[in-house]
């Protein structure tokens, strides 16, 4: 049997407390304003354990969903390749988001709808998806290994918004040198040289913030990738530009190319160059494009290019809309 308990705070004002103990069960407790309620809850919770139904909300009802991304970004997202990134978007989530302030217990599909909808209005589809991703594995995570009861995950039963098309973007031989021009006169001095090597190379934002001196082999023109995106090691060839950027940098104690540079500096610093070159809508992962279709201008097939950029699928690097762009496009800077 549920025990009622009444309690008064210094107020004067009374709350009813409902304990509930039961062999084979953690003890349970939760308090109300009235104790009409105290006693429907524990009437619902002695039903449950009977029929063997029970689940203890404590975690649940006790952390929010912002609580919940807190841990998860300090014991989840440092084990992973994109932590930098993951952690800015998280923190991002935690600050602006109002649906981190729902109790987990409450937290329904439909509220987690209501916050996509609402995020739509603001930010891509594509973001939208890497955010629910996010929602999705923390909640995940909380319930099988943190002790936080769930019947269910509110985030997988949420339709999910559609991507953004692929993007057909195209880099001019003007932009490119206003850009680089913005890149070599912005603070982050290590900004020109990672931008130049992405389009040389055609390498992720995330495995040119990371190089390492070890990985790079000057006798043979070549960077050994062992960290990349979809976990398979490859080397990337070098041209006579990459190499003149890579023997211009300073070594640093620290072993790496860019010491102090992250994915996520390397992208902030990359907006605002673009915005004092008056370049419109172009994204730093635009220049992996780029390089992929200047590797095909220089005549290489589809394996030999896949082979350098990582693809997995030669629908991202053999596509029309990489090619397409070729026939229009006359000033570029050559690599």
């Amino acid at each position: 049997m549920a025990t009622i308990t009444k309690r008064s705070d210094n107020l004067g004002d009374a709350s009813w407390q409902a304990k509930i103990r039961r062999k084979g069960f953690p003890p349970v407790s939760k308090t109300f304003d009235t104790k009409a309620r105290a006693q429907a809850w524990a009437h619902q919770i002695e039903s449950e354990m009977a029929r063997g139904m029970f689940v203890d909300r404590g975690e649940a009802e006790k952390n929010t969903l912002g609580d919940l991304l807190r841990r998860y970004v300090k014991e989840v997202s440092p084990h992973k390749k994109g932590y930098e990134t993951e952690r800015y978007r998280i923190n991002a989530l935690i600050e602006s988001s109002e649906i981190c302030k729902f109790r987990i217990a409450s937290l329904s599909s439909k509220e987690v709808a209501k916050w996509r909808d609402s995020r739509l209005t603001e930010v891509s589809g594509s973001t939208v998806n890497r955010e629910m991703n996010i929602l999705r594995h923390a909640i995940e995570t909380a319930r099988k290994e943190w002790g936080v009861s769930l019947h269910e995950n509110p985030v997988a039963f949420v339709r999910r918004p559609k991507h953004n098309p692929s993007r057909e973007r195209r880099l001019t031989g003007d932009e490119e040198k206003r850009l680089l021009a913005e890149c070599e006169a912005a603070r982050n001095p290590f900004l020109r040289p990672v931008v130049e090597l992405a389009l040389e190379t055609a390498m992720r934002q995330g495995e040119l913030a990371c190089l390492e001196w070890r990985l790079v082999d000057l006798r043979k023109r070549v960077i050994h990738l062992v960290v990349t995106k979809n976990g398979e090691t490859r080397g990337v060839p070098l041209s006579s530009r990459a190499m003149a950027v890579i023997e211009n940098l300073p070594k640093s104690l620290s072993g790496r190319l860019f010491p102090g540079v992250t994915a996520e500096s390397v992208k902030r610093a990359f907006i605002r160059a673009c915005s004092r070159a008056e370049i419109i809508d172009l994204h730093f992962h635009d220049l992996r494009h780029e390089a992929t279709s200047r590797l095909f201008e220089k005549g290489l097939n589809p394996l030999e290019v896949a082979s350098i950029t990582g693809h997995k699928t030669f629908r991202c690097c053999n596509a029309t809309p990489i090619l397409k762009p070729v026939i229009w496009r006359k000033n570029s800077v050559s690599g």
